[in-house]
């Protein structure tokens, strides 16, 4: 190795202590989230067709966590209280769940490592390699471009190919009574 490559590994070793964030693998990933016990939803809607209010509604009756819900501009969704950051949440979560626009992102995974939480989440369609990148070298986990109801489903049996649990075991289709 040159010298000149032997600099450049230190610097980024300085710049990002923990290494380049990668993806967590499903096993990583399924590990999260039985390791988790509470979930914060930054970004939560009060409109039932938006994706935080079915990720909220499925988590909140499929799941064991404890779920709150971010979002400044509400102050009640689904029957709950809605925090105006994660900073006034009662509870760290350990699982931080993101519905932003990416460059939100970062922002978001600074405030989720300064009130300690475990895991950033940015669900299906956000990507901030900034934000799992400081979020990684702040100790926390980081998942991106995920959604976490697909993935909670997924690893627990509750998942059909169309989102949702049919109740039946089979590789035949259904025929349904007329």
């Amino acid at each position: 190795m040159s010298e000149q490559t032997l600099q450049h590994d230190d610097e980024a070793q300085a710049e990002h202590p923990h290494g380049r964030w990668e993806a967590p693998s499903p096993s990583r990933r399924l590990q999260l989230l039985r390791s988790a016990s509470s979930v914060a939803i930054v970004g939560m809607s009060d409109k039932p067709a938006r994706a935080s209010y079915f990720v909220a509604t499925y988590l909140l009756s499929s799941s064991s966590y404890t779920v709150y819900f971010v979002n400044p501009r509400l102050e009640e969704v689904l029957g709950q209280p809605v925090y105006a950051s994660l900073k006034d949440l009662p509870e760290v979560p350990d699982i931080v769940d993101i519905f932003r626009r990416p460059d939100d992102v970062p922002q978001i995974a600074q405030e989720a490592a300064e009130i300690g939480a475990k895991t950033i989440w940015a669900q299906l369609g956000i990507e901030s390699e900034q934000a799992m990148q400081l979020a990684q070298d702040a100790g926390l986990n980081a998942v991106q471009n995920r959604c976490i109801k697909i993935e909670h489903g997924r690893f627990h049996g509750n998942l059909h190919l169309a989102g949702f649990n049919t109740g039946v075991i089979s590789a035949k289709r259904q025929i349904l009574d007329r």
